[in-house]
């Protein structure tokens, strides 16, 4: 039974039903008592993101990640691949937040931020 639960815990992680975009955000991520360091969020939607983590990061990994002139927003790590972190947020942020988020990183070259839904 203890395999069943665990596949459905994971199969959860991946439905991705809130909307991902792409994008390069400079920001911080902090685990526990160890020091915070330096990241780029690569794609963010309201109920998480992922993020360049050159450190080996465990799954259910409590952690905090710092957009710039945002207050720290509390994430858990869902998977960690070749210095690559995704992670969902304990609660999902704002919709008005995220669009304010977009609107100030997107890129000056036109073009915009990508939006896509994975699943």
């Amino acid at each position: 039974m203890q395999i069943m639960q665990d596949d459905y815990a994971r199969v959860a992680q991946e439905n991705r039903c809130a909307p991902r975009t792409k994008i390069a955000i400079p920001s911080e991520l902090s685990f526990g008592k160890s020091r915070k360091f330096k990241t780029v969020v690569h794609d963010l939607s309201i109920a998480g993101f992922s993020a360049s983590a050159m450190r080996r990061l465990e799954p259910d990994q409590t952690g905090w990640l710092t957009l710039p002139g945002l207050q720290a927003i509390s994430c858990k790590v869902v998977w960690w691949d070749r210095s690559i972190a995704g992670a969902a947020f304990d609660n999902l942020i704002d919709q008005s937040v995220l669009d304010d988020i977009l609107r100030q990183w997107e890129s000056p070259l036109g073009g915009g931020v990508t939006r896509s839904c994975l699943y």
